[in-house]
């Protein structure tokens, strides 16, 4: 295992800085607010704070802070953060990390979960943290060929834990994560304590209709109007992801529109993104993808058709019974009926505050939640 240390060119600084001054801005199409997508207004003051305020070395200091390494694994070369707790008997816990997102979404997340003392909480709830870039994303090598697949990504990350020394330890995550977290555990019952995800399991399907209740219909007619808002980026990259990488490599504003654009739908708890995620961690999001040119091959995910059922429909993250699971965000009695048809839930909690990306937007909440999950388990 190597040491790393993240340390982008002033030339590729520079060179963001020179693009973001010679955009070229469309017309405002008619329309009120985000009808027709991110509105030119809202993205002129987002880009001018990426100019004149944020400041990326200042955020790559503060990334240097985490201790950091490459190894290869299954013929990738795989980056990650190994934070180990000041408690020596702390639980080993990786986490993954969400698309179009990164290892920056963990940024607020591992302080508490590593130090829990420092943060107002048991010190014998503390953990070891392992947080991988998948691959694809950041550091992370990308898959050379089709055909790469979750369970690939779990088998790497089960050896990762394996070479760190730990046999023994829990696995996380949310979106992407979500699909990870218990395929580590298919794949290594043996180490896996627990799984916990941020939300994902027990969300009805076409196929769960004609064993529903009327009441249950009514409530699958609501969750399919929330879930057919958006942009469907599943088919959209499922579709030409090499096509649209071109406006994303070439145009940091075409990229920072396209994540806007889906932190808009993701965060559900206020009008905007920023309302609900600092802007300087939306920026250190967009600008690693940036640096790293990792906007097409992380679309890898949807392309390989992760969240494809056998009919070609839209599937939630897949369960596993041989290791105990729960979830941040715990829904409606139908739902936790049909997660538990796969999972052998123990922790279902409901009122947790925040959205999509927890980890971001409700960092304390999301550690205390972890911690009380994993106090089950451990």
């Amino acid at each position: 295992m190597t040491p790393f240390r993240i340390d982008i060119p002033q030339s590729d600084l520079d060179d963001l800085r020179d693009r973001l001054a010679r955009t070229r801005w469309p017309r405002q199409l008619p329309g009120a607010g985000w009808s027709r997508g991110v509105p030119v207004a809202y993205l002129r003051d987002v880009v001018a704070y990426w100019v004149e305020k944020y400041d990326w070395r200042a955020h790559e200091a503060r990334l240097n802070e985490f201790p950091q390494f490459v190894t290869e694994i299954d013929g990738l070369g795989v980056h990650f953060l190994h934070v180990r707790s000041p408690e020596p008997d702390a639980l080993p816990l990786i986490l993954t990390h969400g698309w179009p997102n990164s290892f920056v979404e963990f940024v607020d997340l591992i302080g508490p979960l590593t130090d829990p003392a420092a943060h107002g909480a048991d010190p014998a709830q503390a953990f070891h943290v392992v947080v991988p870039s998948v691959p694809g994303f950041g550091f992370s090598q990308a898959p050379p060929e089709t055909g790469f697949t979750v369970a690939r990504v779990a088998r790497m990350w089960a050896e990762l834990m394996r070479r760190l020394g730990y046999q023994r330890h829990g696995t996380q995550g949310g979106d992407l994560g979500a699909y990870v977290a218990p395929e580590v555990a298919a794949v290594a019952p043996e180490q896996v304590v627990g799984v916990h995800i941020d939300g994902g399991f027990g969300f009805p399907t076409e196929a769960d209709v004609p064993d529903m209740t009327e009441a249950e219909r009514a409530e699958w007619a609501q969750m399919q109007q929330w879930m057919s808002g958006g942009v469907d980026h599943h088919a959209l990259l499922r579709a030409a992801p090499q096509t649209f990488a071109y406006a994303w490599q070439d145009s940091p504003v075409g990229l920072l529109a396209w994540m806007m654009q889906k932190f808009k739908e993701f965060t559900i708890t206020a009008p905007t993104p920023e309302q609900a995620i600092d802007l300087d961690l939306i920026l250190t999001n967009a600008s690693l993808y940036w640096f790293t040119g990792t906007s097409g091959s992380s679309s890898w995910p949807m392309y390989e058709g992760l969240t494809l059922a056998d009919d070609g429909g839209f599937a939630w993250p897949r369960g596993q019974q041989r290791v105990p699971s729960g979830v941040y965000g715990g829904g409606s009695a139908l739902m936790r009926r049909l997660a538990e048809r796969d999972n052998t839930i123990v922790h279902w909690p409901q009122g947790n505050p925040g959205g999509h990306f927890v980890a971001m937007e409700e960092p304390l909440a999301h550690a205390a939640d972890i911690r009380a999950f994993f106090a089950k388990v451990r």
